[in-house]
Order: structure tokens, then C-alpha cells, then sequence
């Protein structure tokens, strides 16, 4: 399959199984790409564009994730 293929199946699901499906997939997926020199700038601004889209700014993540830090500890 084509990534455009991929694209439009995944469309196609129902919410549901579009959010089982990235936080399914999307820790593999990543495990592979974020190793690659320079990917990471380039998925840094998709990150921030989901972010702003949800409402959340990057203070309350950062909040967020120092909070999901210290519980991972505990």
C-alpha cells in the first residue's frame, strides 16, 4: 500500500478506532523514524499544530507531563 492509500483507509475509520489506532501504532511507528537525524524537527510542528488545535497550549503539556513524570516514578 501507498502512504496516500494508508491515509485514506485511515480516514475512513470511526473515532473510535482512530484514536485506538494511534495510541496503538503510533509508539512503533515512531520507534523506527525518531532514530533518523532531522525527523524530529520535522514532526515537531505537526505535534504543535495537533496542540494548538485541541486547545491546549504548551504550558498546560508541559504541566501535563510533569505530572505524568512524577506519577511514573512513584
Amino acid at each position: 500500500m501507498t502512504p496516500e492509500e494508508i491515509k485514506t483507509a485511515l480516514l475512513g475509520l470511526t473515532i473510535e478506532d482512530k484514536k485506538a489506532f494511534i495510541i496503538e501504532a503510533l509508539p512503533e511507528l515512531a520507534g523506527d523514524v525518531i532514530k533518523e537525524p532531522g525527523f524530529m524537527l520535522q514532526l515537531f510542528p505537526v505535534l504543535l499544530g495537533i496542540l494548538k488545535e485541541s486547545g491546549m497550549d504548551l504550558q498546560q503539556l508541559l504541566q501535563l507531563a510533569a505530572m505524568m513524570g512524577g506519577q511514573e516514578q512513584g
